[in-house]
């Protein structure tokens, strides 16, 4: 896990840029404190910053290059499988000077081409540099667990784990007004575009070159939503056990100390219950909310803890301890990303990191084997129901009552009103609602520059391009872009800001391909959401884990907009001067949103500050006051 950097120069101009390739790889410290590295000619630059876990001597330090001097590599991730490839490399011919992955991945490019990539099962973004062609090839890992954003102009390509190293090379600071648009609908920019203009992300599961001042990039993997209707449920549970075992297995090699996040819930407890059975006395870490008692779920975490005899540390939160973190995290986000789930991962992380440098995770599993509520409105949606009839006679109806979160009948009665809004729309459009937080003509209300409709409606069908009725297609989407838009991204920013490594079990690609050939119902049946994966494991974790409610954790963020960040909001989301001088927003809107969050019927009010607030604090940081 490191952080990378890199410029290929196209003239005299763009090698002048060069003098930045310093700069621009300290930036990465916190993802790489073990070891600052770089190289650069005439024409191209490489910058790392490493985090070691395997082969952790100086030796496997980079830019690392072959025994040729011909080709140099920057890597950021793990590749598990490399031990069978140094195998099968070895006994083709190829000597090894380190034990390190890094040589495995660019011994594999120099044997396999870009045919090597999709032999790697692992996590990864990397660059390879041909001193003879004067090329650049770049990789990124199937599902986007390691970022690579990218910027290109008639002078120069330039690439980087994270925007603020792109930053240090003086690209230009333009929003992108539809990326604006999407963010606040989403709360976070979908990962083919970024906020700024100009720059992009690599996308999941593509690869590619860039020579003599084209970069031309390709899908080298995709999930193929197959329902193999052959297969039996009970067939099913035995292969998804193993098939989840062997992925755990994989992820398990570390040269330094290992440890895995467990949450209580039923994902983090699979990947303990598999861990533990290679690992003794495993390290697990919990965190509970000491103020807020209804979503501690550590109780459960103790209990899988006891059952797989792992060595078990908690740690108890107060609001307050949530709260004196925000500033950091704000900091250091560097594209505005307003996930508020992001806060406690940030401790979980920093916490974490004082005992292991390496974290096992559940994330992924409800992306992958649908978890969540939209998830099963989706597949109720399409029935032909009493319930749904209901539900659309009584639209209007809900559409007029108080919808709040944060009390029992308001969050019911804001569930009912969104679940009637999709029973009319079609696929494409019921994806884009129950992705969004906020709707379009809201967000429309808040910018001051009208995005036009026409670039709308393109990013709108190339992030729903393919979805049917079917629920394994909605699945796919998620998993192309709520995952590494959202989910993956926050762990990413999270862990590595804490220069600790979380590795991902249920995204091993040999576990995916086989949940996307299973039948949806497989998954979810009516409310029942994830039931492939709950019944797996039934016979191996505590059972109280199966009799108990699922409670998402809610940062209190309300709360704290009207008592401990009220000053805050004055001076970044409420002042009016500051609105009109940017021109970004409409202050007669943003006013309107001031005083919703002191009415009776805030609704999702609080999304649209907190979205706010991390825009502001961003754009003061990055863009300019």
């Amino acid at each position: 896990m490191c952080g990378i950097t890199g410029i290929l120069s196209f003239n005299v101009v763009g090698r002048m840029q060069l003098v930045h390739l310093e700069q621009a790889t300290r930036s990465l410290e916190k993802r790489g404190p073990d070891h600052h590295g770089s190289w650069f000619d005439e024409s191209v630059g490489l910058g790392h910053r490493r985090l070691s876990i395997i082969d952790v001597s100086p030796e496997a330090n980079q830019p690392f290059w072959d025994a040729s001097g011909r080709y140099a590599i920057i890597y950021n991730g793990e590749v598990y499988n490399y031990q069978e490839l140094r195998a099968r490399l070895k006994a083709g011919g190829v000597n090894f000077r380190t034990t390190c992955d890094t040589e495995v991945v660019l011994q594999a490019y120099m044997t396999w081409g870009e045919e090597a990539v999709r032999k790697f099962n692992g996590f990864f973004a990397f660059a390879i540099y041909d001193t003879h062609r004067k090329s650049l090839f770049l990789a990124r890992d199937r599902f986007g667990i390691k970022p690579l954003l990218y910027y290109q102009d008639d002078d120069k390509f330039i690439f980087a784990s994270e925007m603020k190293s792109l930053l240090a090379y003086g690209i230009p600071k333009v929003i992108d007004q539809t990326s604006l648009h999407q963010y606040f609908q989403l709360t976070y920019v979908p990962d083919n575009q970024s906020m700024l203009d100009g720059v992009k992300k690599l996308q999941p599961g593509h690869c590619g070159h860039v020579i003599e001042g084209e970069a031309t990039f390709s899908p080298y993997y995709a999930i193929n939503p197959q329902n193999d209707v052959a297969i039996t449920f009970e067939k099913a549970k035995e292969q998804i056990i193993e098939k989840i075992r062997k992925s755990v297995d994989r992820r398990l090699v570390s040269d330094v100390p290992l440890g895995a996040f467990l949450s209580g819930g039923i994902d983090s407890s699979v990947i303990v219950a598999l861990a533990s059975e290679r690992v003794s006395d495993l390290k697990t870490f919990s965190i509970g909310f000491k103020d807020n008692r209804y979503f501690d779920e550590t109780q459960y975490a103790n209990l899988v803890a006891e059952k797989f005899k792992t060595d078990h540390q908690v740690f108890k939160l107060s609001n307050d301890d949530l709260l004196q973190h925000v500033g950091d995290i704000v900091d250091y986000i560097d594209e505005p990303f307003a996930d508020s789930s992001s806060i406690p991962v940030y401790i979980l992380s920093q916490l974490t990191k004082e005992k292991v440098t390496v974290a096992l995770s559940g994330d992924g599993a409800d992306e992958v084997f649908s978890g969540y509520n939209k998830h099963a409105a989706w597949d109720m949606s399409y029935q032909q129901s009493s319930f749904n009839r209901m539900v659309q006679l009584g639209r209007w109806f809900w559409k007029y009552l108080p919808k709040s979160r944060y009390v029992k009948l308001t969050d019911r009665f804001r569930q009912l009103d969104r679940y009637a809004s999709i029973l009319k729309l079609s696929p494409a459009e019921k994806y884009w609602f129950l992705a969004a937080f906020i709707r379009e003509e809201q967000v429309a209300k808040m910018l001051a520059n009208p995005v036009s409709p026409a670039l709308i409606e393109d990013r709108f069908k190339s992030l729903t391009l393919g979805i049917s009725p079917d629920l394994n297609t909605m699945l796919a989407r998620d998993v192309s872009i709520v995952l590494p838009g959202d989910m993956l991204r926050k762990v990413d920013l999270m862990s590595m800001a804490n220069a600790l490594e979380v590795r991902v079990p249920f995204l091993d690609h040999e576990v995916v391909d086989f949940a996307f050939s299973l039948p949806a119902e497989f998954k979810v049946q009516g409310k029942n959401r994830k039931i492939l994966l709950r019944e797996a494991f039934r016979q191996i974790l505590p059972e109280e884990l199966y009799s108990r409610p699922k409670h998402g954790f809610e940062v209190p963020i309300m709360s704290w907009f009207k008592k401990e960040l009220k000053l805050e909001l004055s001076r970044y989301v409420f002042d009016r001067d500051r609105i009109e001088a940017q021109g970004i927003f409409r202050w007669q809107e943003i006013s309107k949103i001031r005083r919703r969050l002191h009415s009776m019927d805030p609704a999702d009010v609080h999304i649209k500050i907190w979205s706010m607030y991390v825009f502001q604090k961003w754009y003061e940081r990055y863009i300019g006051s």
